[in-house]
């Protein structure tokens, strides 16, 4: 089997803080590159708190892909929840990008100890190609297999 040599993109960035860390490959085949916090503000929006979480970048990332901004697995043993599950960082966009987690619960102190600190690793981002679509409204659809079967249509 011959290696796969997959052609590097190259993209913009601009470090906004001095203490912004490029993003990186913590594993030579992984899709996701690590962000850095380097900065954080914990605030209150009605009945939620969140925490905001800065990473000193702004991007020029090449028309026809987008950023797919994702928490690292290490989320699930933290006290946070990204509130928007998955972020969209366009090509467009020229400010500096930002991770929001939603404080699942302030009401236990120890648990307010659990969240990321600034100079820790608070996601990733993976740039992906997508496809320009025309949606046309149709009278009818093809049949499939599924149908209109949802929610555990597969099973449990």
């Amino acid at each position: 089997m011959g290696i796969n040599k997959k052609k590097i993109m190259q993209v913009f960035i601009k470090k906004l803080t001095e203490n912004a860390v490029i993003p990186k490959y913590a594993k030579a085949n992984d899709a996701g590159m690590d962000m850095w916090a380097t900065s954080s503000q914990l605030y209150n929006d009605g009945d939620v708190d969140f925490i905001e979480y800065g990473t000193g970048l702004a991007f020029e990332i090449p028309e026809g892909y987008f950023g797919m901004c994702v928490p690292r697995s290490s989320a699930s043993l933290k006290n946070l929840i990204l509130s928007n599950h998955v972020g969209i960082l366009d090509s467009g966009y020229r400010g500096e990008l930002k991770f929001r987690y939603k404080v699942l619960d302030r009401s236990k102190p120890f648990l307010i100890g659990n969240l990321y600190k600034v100079g820790e690793r608070i996601g990733q981002i993976i740039i992906l190609p997508y496809p320009k679509i025309e949606f046309i409204e149709a009278a009818e659809l093809a049949e499939s297999e599924r149908g209109a079967n949802g929610y555990g249509s597969t099973g449990k």
